[in-house]
C-alpha cells in the first residue's frame, strides 16, 4: 500500500482557498493569489522537493482544470521538472459529474470516492494531493492520508475556506521534522497521520507542575 499526501498552503487562520492567482476560485473571494507575494527561494524548493518521488496526483475538479490549462504547456521554461513530473504521471480526478478529461494520463474517479481512493493508493506508491480543498475535506474525514506538508504563511484573511472545515474529524498528528521558517515568514510543516484520537489532561494537576493555591 503507498501513501498520500496532501500539499497544502494556509494563511495564519487557516485559510487554504485559492492561492495561486485571482481566477483560481473568484465566487465570492477577494484575496485570490494571497500566497503569491509570499514566495521566497526557500518555500520554492520545499514545494520541488516535496514532489519528488510522485508517481500518482490526486485533484479534485477545479484544481484538475486550473493545472490541466497551465502544465502541459510549462514543458521547457523555468518550472520544466515539475511540468515533466505532472505530464507524466496518472492523474486521478474527483467530480460528481463527467466533465471532459483531455489531459493526458487523466482518470475520472468512481462515484464511491473513498472506495475509488483506497484503489489509487493499493496502485500507486506516492500520491500527491495539491490543493482540492473539497477532496482534502473528504480525505480527513476519510482519515485517507498519510502525510501532511501544511506551509503556513504570514497573513490573515478572516474569509474563505479552510483547511479544516465544519466534519474534520478528531485526530493525532506526528511531526515529522522541525519547522523550517523562509525569509518572507512562510513555516513549513511535515506531518503524518498517527493512530489514536487526541487525548485530554488536566494543565492544573499537581503533576504538572503548575502553582496551587
Amino acid at each position: 500500500m503507498g501513501l498520500i499526501d496532501i500539499e497544502m498552503f494556509a494563511t495564519l487562520d487557516l485559510v487554504g482557498q485559492a492561492p495561486g492567482g485571482p481566477e483560481e476560485d473568484p465566487a465570492g473571494f477577494a484575496f485570490g493569489g494571497w500566497q503569491a507575494p509570499l514566495v521566497d527561494e526557500v518555500a520554492g524548493k520545499q514545494i520541488g522537493a516535496a514532489y519528488e518521488g510522485t508517481d500518482a496526483l490526486l485533484l479534485g475538479r477545479r484544481t484538475y482544470d486550473i493545472f490541466a490549462a497551465y502544465w502541459p504547456h510549462q514543458q521547457g521554461g523555468e518550472d520544466d521538472d515539475i511540468a515533466t513530473l505532472f505530464n507524466r504521471v496518472p492523474k486521478y480526478v474527483a467530480s460528481r459529474g463527467t466533465p471532459r478529461l483531455d489531459w493526458a494520463g487523466s482518470v475520472l474517479l468512481g462515484p464511491d470516492l473513498p472506495a475509488a481512493v483506497r484503489e489509487v493508493r493499493e496502485r500507486h506508491e506516492r500520491v500527491k494531493v495539491v490543493g482540492s480543498l473539497d477532496l482534502v475535506q473528504t480525505l480527513l474525514r476519510e482519515r485517507l492520508f498519510d502525510r501532511l506538508d501544511l506551509w503556513v504563511h504570514p497573513i490573515v484573511l478572516g474569509a474563505g475556506k479552510k483547511v479544516f472545515d465544519a466534519g474534520t474529524v478528531p485526530a493525532n498528528l506526528t511531526l515529522l521534522d522541525p519547522p523550517v521558517a523562509s525569509p518572507k515568514g512562510t513555516v513549513y510543516l511535515r506531518y503524518a497521520l498517527a493512530e489514536g484520537t487526541p487525548a485530554t489532561g488536566d494543565m492544573s494537576a499537581p503533576d504538572r507542575g503548575v502553582a496551587q493555591e
